[in-house]
């Protein structure tokens, strides 16, 4: 990616009226519009070679001009943090990320996350928000994600994610005898005796899961749920809300399962389970330079698949 951008462009008379921010997005649409704003209020992307604010009312015709450096977005430091890469070219970093890797810097985790991986897989990461980060996995669900590499993929990739026309898949194991089939929607928000946690509240932010048997297992259902929407904690908190909450989920888990009749075997691979068993398995998106589909899949856990082999034997076993 280049350090230094020099780039002009003519407003289009369609855009009479408009704000500045807005047409430079029409006219720049590599480029999100918060870091069109920041170069607008720099001075480093001009109209008619003068400065101007955000809210300026252009008439059409005029000519937009970026001169602008990119500097680093934060303190993040590099760590040599093994990645499973999936795909990567100039524009998206695919990878597979294990349970247990926070994704980026927060309270409590300064260091030793994805995003500190991230910028030593690629040093130019750093003048991206986050690292080119632009979604998230809780950090003990595992599976596929995508990075930005450019700005042009950032805000292609971020766009996507808000008119939901990138889509993902996941896998759980849930506690419990399922229905076949069905759809969950119910708002999410902050648990208000809580605010760690979400919790279905109609105050909340709509979302919707779709969710679909794989296969039945002793105390449980292994299950792939589908998301129109990508709340904090959503797959989790619906499923709770169900009645099938996932198996390991240490927040919304309802403790250990006492289900009479299972195999002791079962009974302790279920409760035994270190985490959430929650895999983000597919992901389907717009390729931002070509813009062709593009999948990318992440094959479900080793401990996950250990678990559901587990569950499976004890079924044969009795």
């Amino acid at each position: 990616m280049p350090r230094h951008i020099n780039l002009s462009q003519q407003v289009s008379e369609g855009s009479a009226g408009s704000r500045l921010d807005q047409a430079a997005v029409e006219v720049f649409p590599d480029f999100s519009r918060g870091r069109l704003q920041q170069w607008i209020k720099l001075g480093e992307l001009t109209i008619n070679g003068q400065r101007a604010k955000p809210s300026t009312r252009v008439l059409g015709g005029e000519h937009l001009c970026i001169d602008a450096e990119m500097v680093s977005e934060g303190e993040v430091e590099p760590q040599d943090i093994p990645l499973d890469i999936l795909f990567s070219d100039d524009h998206l970093l695919v990878l597979n990320k294990p349970a247990g890797l926070v994704v980026h810097p927060a309270a409590g985790n300064w260091e030793g996350t994805l995003q500190n991986a991230l910028l030593n897989f690629d040093p130019e990461l750093d003048t991206l928000p986050r690292s080119g980060i632009v979604h998230r996995l809780d950090k003990d669900t595992s599976g596929v994600m995508v990075v930005a590499r450019s700005l042009k993929a950032h805000a292609s990739l971020v766009n996507q994610l808000q008119t939901r026309s990138m889509s993902r898949v996941y896998e759980a194991i849930v506690k419990g005898e399922i229905p076949p089939a069905g759809t969950i929607s119910a708002s999410i928000d902050r648990n208000p005796r809580d605010r760690k946690k979400m919790a279905v509240r109609e105050s909340g932010r709509a979302a919707t899961s779709h969710y679909k048997l794989i296969q039945r297992l002793p105390g449980t259902s292994h299950v792939e749920v589908s998301l129109e929407s990508g709340r904090t904690h959503q797959i989790r908190v619906h499923m709770t809300h169900l009645g099938y909450p996932i198996v390991g989920d240490p927040v919304y888990g309802r403790g250990p399962i006492k289900q009479k009749g299972l195999p002791a075997s079962a009974i302790e691979a279920i409760n035994g389970f270190p985490r959430q068993a929650l895999h983000a398995r597919t992901l389907k998106l717009i390729h931002p330079e070509s813009e062709e589909t593009c999948e990318f899949h992440a094959p479900v856990a080793d401990d996950m698949s250990a678990l559901i082999a587990t569950l499976k034997r004890s079924m044969r076993d009795g």
